[in-house]
């Protein structure tokens, strides 16, 4: 029997994309996480905002925010697709843990 655990994923994109291609990439993401048979996945856009310090010439980017549960050996997986991905400037997956 696997475990899943919850996981949260921070992504900061390029900014250059439209409301609908951030809905398309957010879409296609998931998509492709759910082939690892990851569930319970939710999105949250935290918007366009300025960054601290410049990525690539870019001052600005998209933060997106998702939620999810998955089994833990997923995670390298994960990783690797969102490091060949020219439109992901950072991430962060955390590992959320339930207060006692």
């Amino acid at each position: 029997m696997t475990i899943r655990k919850k996981y949260e994923i921070m992504i900061l994109l390029t900014e250059e994309f439209s409301e609908n291609e951030l809905k398309a990439w957010v879409f296609n993401f998931a998509k492709l996480l759910r082939k690892f048979s990851v569930c319970d996945i939710s999105v949250i856009s935290r918007g366009k905002h300025n960054l601290a310090y410049q990525i690539n010439d870019k001052s600005k980017g998209h933060f997106i925010q998702l939620n999810l549960s998955s089994v833990p050996k997923h995670l390298e997986k994960f990783s690797n697709i969102l490091r060949e991905d020219s439109n992901v400037f950072r991430f962060l997956i955390f590992k959320k843990t339930i207060p006692s």
